[in-house]
């Protein structure tokens, strides 16, 4: 028998014979490159990937971060939040854009809301309950649209105090008219209402749905948009992992804070079920942070405010996330790599703020796993694509993720399939060069998509252009991966393109 010392001795080098490729500084190659697709619009909503996720809401058109502008009829100008927002609300803008649309706060099927403005302050009375104010960081007020019959596009706008909204001059909106005037341009308690822009993210669908209804919508949604079969079919057909998009909320399922509701994490747990089934790896991927750290429907954010990473408490309710996601399936064979973060937004997001979750974030994993490679996602937007280099490479087992897109940029807007290919040829194997280094971490292509600007495209345009994604997104040391599986615009559906040969792996 061995002695209780030797035993200690024993386990210790067991361990570290085990964990021995991360537990030195530097690179570790993986043993093989990831062909991965993303399942995005699963556990993260996006309404544009599946939007008939949404067609049981009530007043759908009014979800939480819905833009609405609103034109006085007597004084003919727009509603506007003077200097973005912190003083009065006035009448008197020709034209709309920032400063002039009013972000929606929905309280539930009614069409009363909370109205934010473009510095994030919340529109409500002043001190003498009369005149409208833009000034509290927090909601205070609730507002009611109340459409006309004959023409929806014409409203009147009642306060909490019962009275409505009028414009009395350009800098005089009070909130004091009784509303006893019909709907002609004489009465100045009306407006019409434009839209301007909107989120479809899990925020919207679950807070639009409501706590009676979402549960039993989104368990729906979970149990039937990616089931065993996709797995079986990822695993036939050339594929050997998924990442998996996940939102903050599911570190506290079964019972997450609303409007968020249980069942996601449960639908995880089955991913990796079938992942172990079929022998596929499996990246979790925190698409969606608390507060959102970037402002879009993908990070759930409830009106297009990006607030992740404003103080310590949110970083540290983030780390929370990773290390309970990590302890969860830390011994799943399926579990190949966390993903720290999905596209923070630059310079929304400080670098500095970046790179000390980061650490916090790789700190977490390790706690649980020394086998799982922890990816840390660049940021969007005007940043130095190396930035987080420094950090990496310190840090063993690391990956940088890169998404790579002919879209979203005015330089493809016209540009030909031809020019397509060649920017993938030319500047994506520069850029995949740049930031692919011997000591450097890993690389990534954690999205991508065959999918263009190009009108009238044929068959062979999009065979020819994913071919060449395929050869020069297959360079980075760490894989691919395409977005998404599923998805109601067909080119962005990889069992779409495979089904119908648009795409050969």
């Amino acid at each position: 028998m061995f002695s209780k010392e030797a035993r200690q001795l024993l386990l210790i080098c067991i361990f570290m014979l085990c964990s021995a490729p991360f537990l030195s500084h530097g690179r570790v190659d993986p043993k093989y490159k990831l062909k991965a697709v993303n399942l995005g619009g699963w556990l993260v909503t996006e309404g544009w990937i599946k939007p008939s996720l949404f067609d049981g809401i009530t007043n759908k058109d009014f979800l939480d971060g819905t833009g609405l502008q609103f034109k006085s009829v007597t004084v003919g100008k727009y509603l506007c939040a003077e200097s973005g927002g912190g003083t009065i609300i006035v009448a008197n803008r020709t034209a709309a854009s920032g400063w002039e649309t009013f972000k929606l706060w929905r309280i539930n099927e009614t069409l009363i809301f909370n109205f934010r403005v473009f510095n994030n302050q919340f529109v409500g009375l002043d001190a003498n309950g009369v005149d409208v104010v833009a000034v509290s960081e927090s909601p205070v007020s609730t507002f009611e649209i109340i459409r006309n019959s004959d023409d929806p596009s014409r409203v009147k706008i009642r306060a909490s105090n019962g009275l409505f909204l009028q414009a009395k001059t350009e800098v005089s909106v009070t909130a004091d008219y009784k509303g006893e005037g019909g709907w002609g341009d004489d009465d100045p308690s009306v407006f019409a209402m434009t839209f301007s822009g909107g989120l479809r993210g899990e925020f919207q669908v679950t807070n639009g749905y409501g706590p009676e209804k979402a549960p039993q919508v989104m368990r729906d949604h979970w149990s039937t948009f990616i089931v065993e079969e996709d797995f079986k079919f990822i695993s036939t057909n050339g594929l050997n992992a998924v990442r998996i998009p996940v939102g903050w909320w599911i570190a506290s399922d079964p019972t997450p804070p609303p409007p968020y509701v249980g069942g996601s994490l449960a639908a995880l747990d089955n991913a990796f079920s079938w992942a172990q089934k079929y022998g596929v790896n499996i990246i979790i991927d925190l698409h969606a942070a608390p507060g959102s750290q970037n402002g879009y429907e993908h990070s759930s954010s409830r009106d297009g405010s990006q607030e992740w990473g404003a103080t310590d408490a949110n970083i540290q309710q983030t780390v929370a996330v990773i290390e309970f996601l990590t302890a969860r399936y830390a011994k799943s064979p399926s579990l190949y790599a966390v993903e720290l973060i999905n596209e923070p937004l630059s310079p929304g997001v400080a670098l500095d703020t970046m790179t000390k979750y980061y650490k916090a974030g790789y700190d977490a994993v390790r706690r649980h796993s020394q086998t799982a490679y922890v990816v840390m996602s660049n940021r969007l937007g005007p940043a130095d694509p190396k930035e987080l280099f420094s950090l990496a490479s310190g840090l063993a087992g690391t990956v940088v993720d890169v998404h790579y897109y002919n879209l979203f940029q005015d330089i493809f807007n016209s540009m030909t399939v031809q020019q397509n290919i060649d920017f993938i040829y030319t500047n994506r194997t520069a850029q995949l060069n740049d930031i692919t280094m011997a000591n450097g971490p890993l690389t990534f292509v954690g999205e991508w998509v065959a999918e263009w600007q190009v009108s009238g495209a044929t068959k062979e345009d999009y065979q020819r252009f994913a071919k060449a994604q395929l050869e020069v997104y297959g360079r980075a040391s760490f894989g691919w991966a395409y977005w998404t599986l599923k998805n109601v615009n067909t080119k962005w559906s990889l069992q779409w393109m495979i089904n119908n040969g648009y795409i050969t792996l």
